[in-house]
């Protein structure tokens, strides 16, 4: 059975790109339009690996990544971010609050795949 990802992100465009990225190297892929809905996803079903951006509405990903980490079923699934904050900031608050792995955008589809499957298989 394919493994099963979560795509939060609330660019439609970019949620394009990585869905048809990881879907086209095996992934099942559902996605999440902000940190709201990808946290209310993540609750209805278990997934392999969440993949979120920071800046969206409604719920940023640092504050995304906490409550996954709060939630058993997502203390030891990966986490990796992807968005446009590259700052070592930023990238030690994506630690902190639990995340595994870091992707700046644009991303390279091919890096993106490698990442992904170095993290889940």
């Amino acid at each position: 059975m394919a493994k099963s990802i979560l795509a939060v992100d609330d660019s439609g465009s970019l949620r394009q790109m990585v869905v048809f990225s990881l879907r086209a190297a095996g992934y099942q892929v559902t996605e999440a339009v902000d940190g709201q809905d990808g946290l209310e996803k993540a609750k209805a079903q278990k997934f392999d690996l969440v993949l979120t951006d920071q800046n969206m509405p409604r719920m940023d990903g640092l504050t995304l990544i906490r409550s996954l980490r709060a939630l058993p079923s997502y203390q030891r699934v990966p986490i990796l971010m992807l968005t446009t904050e590259s700052g070592d900031d930023m990238k030690a608050k994506g630690r902190a609050a639990g995340a595994n792995g870091w992707l700046v955008k644009p991303f390279d589809p091919q890096r993106l795949t490698e990442v992904v499957k170095k993290v889940i298989g």
